[in-house]
């Protein structure tokens, strides 16, 4: 699919289910079989947030994720740690040349050996712009492991820009999507209760608007701060804005 035909697409895309499957594809056709996306609205100085709270995408296996996500490995790996301090587009050959010189410490070490055990060896990781200290986003573009890095290199250079220009498309594109994350997601009541507490109405207020009694309004909000594993109704109200769960178009 041709670049610009493949953007019109992405802009037209109203879920990131649709969107995610379509971008696998046309990244295939560019070698790059296995693609981790992931970004986080709870950064700080000192952790990336709560592991639960990020937005992740991936076609890797689940033994993969397991290794890479779940278990925690993710927190030394080298390009990761490239990406947070940096914006734009490195070469996994820093991670390689890296290994090489022994530069790596234990832990980053340990992360290198899983992703050459896995067969993640060669591709390129992509930094997104962040608007804000709390957010940042990135994706990893894995080739086919009997890829070369000299051949990734060709790749890049040839079609690089055009990668890099529909990665971020897509990245801004999902970004405006509903994500509901895995036992997570709330119900049409307890969206509809957030946004009327988002709009500054009191529960009794809610309660009118919605013909249901104050018991069940408080009721519709505990179990959204209990989906969204948050303490207060405004810290529901907030992890739902950003996750873009509420006054979304058919939501």
């Amino acid at each position: 699919m041709k670049v610009a035909e493949y953007l019109h697409r992405v802009t037209q895309f109203r879920s990131i289910a649709d969107l995610w499957g379509a971008h696998v594809a046309q990244m295939g056709r560019y070698g790059f079989d296995r693609l981790l996306y992931g970004y986080t609205l709870f950064k700080t100085e000192t952790s990336l947030g709560d592991p639960d709270d990020f937005v992740v995408l991936s076609n890797h296996s689940p033994e993969y994720l397991k290794g890479y996500i779940s278990d925690g490995l993710y927190s030394d790996a080298p390009m990761l740690r490239w990406a947070l301090d940096n914006e734009g587009v490195a070469s996994w050959r820093i991670a390689q040349d890296m290994a090489a010189q022994g530069l790596l410490d234990p832990r980053a070490q340990a992360t290198f050996d899983f992703n050459m055990r896995m067969g993640v060896r060669a591709g390129y990781t992509i930094s997104f712009h962040s608007a804000t200290q709390r957010f940042k986003g990135a994706i990893a573009l894995a080739a086919r492991p009997e890829s070369s890095q000299d051949a990734v290199e060709d790749i890049w250079a040839e079609h690089g820009q055009d990668i890099v220009l529909m990665n971020n498309v897509a990245h801004l594109k999902i970004l405006t999507l509903p994500y509901e994350a895995p036992n997570r997601v709330l119900t049409k009541r307890q969206r509809e209760v957030l946004q009327w507490v988002g709009d500054g109405k009191t529960i009794q207020d809610i309660a009118l608007l919605m013909g249901l009694t104050n018991a069940t309004i408080e009721k519709h909000l505990r179990l959204a701060r209990a989906n969204l594993s948050v303490e207060t109704t405004a810290q529901a109200v907030l992890k739902a804005s950003l996750h873009n769960q509420m006054y979304s178009v058919g939501g």
